[in-house]
């Protein structure tokens, strides 16, 4: 099969090429080139000259600074993003609440929200998983009980990704804990992350870094006007929310600059006197890796050209779902390819390591993470089955 870009397309790409490599500051680039932590300040100095040329949300409505780009376009973008090293618009904002908002937010919380959450002048945080609430996220006991004007939220949510940089909090909470069904009775509130009664709390992780956090709530009291959409419809919001993040996950263009340094390395990196790219084991490995991910991206072009009304297509399970094994696999392709030398991060390698070993191992320790959030692998399979397979 021969895929070509019409010349329209070929042109879009052009531009998108262009405009990521030469706009976006190069620091920046290059920090996610060398898979090194942004700052804050790098996150929304990048998003904002991507916002400032109409790049930050271009599948939002159009008067909330969307483009009406096909899917195919929006493709193109998001993979020549990756491929020159940008930061991805954030997720939480431009994927996650933003998208919510615009479909079931009234149009004073649109005006209050949309224009700010483009520009990262809000930045916003997730709400959702629990200590005994992950996968299985119907089972959140974090409850907002109505008083007055406001909702009082007491509970607590885990793996807050980024919190320690948040403005704002998207939560689910139980308002009607007598629901019959687990899954009904979830509202959907937003409040500031500095109200009277939060707490967070980092969470150190295995490569040494803080990305995740754990969230206290005890008698915060939020505005009833904080509600997003419908009391109790809160589940439905967290499944369209959830199925927008997903399409994102597959990082198609993200894997493929993973692969292309993995063969850089092995060029560089020498095994009996020859370098790791002639050892066949290692040549077939990457060989087989580019052709799954050919494949995965076939998948994903089949699934935007048959996305209809802007509604993430089931298939996006799919592109989740390996997606996610991909990145994985290439991220233990390096540390294989760095060997001794990537032990490097864990003790005193000497200035002889360079630095793409060093983090290889906080990478692919940092990657198992892929195949978890979004909705766990597991429950990927079970949408696919349910959805696609008619099992």
């Amino acid at each position: 099969m021969r895929l070509q870009l019409s010349p329209e397309m070929e042109a879009f790409r052009d531009e998108m090429r262009t405009f990521f490599t030469t706009q976006v500051p190069q620091e920046i680039r290059d920090t996610i080139a060398a898979h090194r932590h942004l700052t804050r300040d790098q996150y929304v100095e990048a998003q904002q000259v991507l916002n400032a040329a109409g790049l930050a949300v271009p599948h939002w409505p159009v008067e909330w600074g969307g483009r009406d780009w096909t899917p195919l376009q929006r493709h193109i973008w998001r993979e020549e993003m990756q491929l020159a090293s940008v930061p991805e618009p954030l997720a939480f904002n431009t994927s996650m609440i933003g998208p919510v908002v615009a479909t079931f937010g009234n149009q004073e919380q649109k005006e209050r929200f949309l224009p700010a959450t483009a520009n990262l002048d809000i930045w916003w945080c997730q709400g959702f998983s629990e200590p005994d609430a992950g996968s299985d996220l119907a089972s959140l006991r974090t409850t907002a009980v109505r008083d007055g004007d406001d909702w009082v939220v007491n509970g607590q949510k885990t793996w807050t990704t980024l919190g320690q940089y948040a403005d704002w909090i998207f939560c689910l909470v139980r308002t009607d804990p007598t629901a019959e069904k687990k899954q009904r009775g979830i509202s959907m509130l937003v409040f500031p992350m500095d109200s009277p009664g939060v707490t967070l709390r980092p969470i150190q992780l295995i490569d040494g870094g803080h990305e995740v956090n754990e969230v206290f709530f005890e008698d915060v009291r939020v505005p009833a006007e904080n509600l997003i959409g419908e009391e109790n419809r809160g589940w439905d919001y967290a499944k369209f929310l959830l199925g927008n993040e997903r399409v994102g996950i597959a990082r198609v263009g993200a894997t493929k600059k993973l692969i292309a340094q993995a063969k850089q390395h092995a060029r560089e990196v020498t095994s009996g006197g020859r370098p790791l790219s002639e050892d066949p084991r290692t040549a077939a490995r990457i060989a087989e890796l580019e052709n799954e991910l050919l494949a995965l991206e076939l998948t994903a072009l089949r699934v935007v050209a048959n996305s209809a009304d802007g509604k993430p297509h089931p298939a996006s399970s799919v592109l989740k779902l390996r997606g996610s094994e991909l990145q994985q696999a290439a991220t233990e392709l390096i540390v294989d390819i760095a060997g001794p030398l990537s032990l490097a991060s864990f003790a005193d390698g000497g200035s002889q390591v360079p630095d793409w070993a060093r983090v290889a191992t906080p990478e692919y320790l940092n990657y198992r993470k892929v195949s978890i959030y979004g909705g766990s692998n597991e429950v990927q399979r079970t949408i696919i089955a349910g959805t696609i397979l008619g099992l």
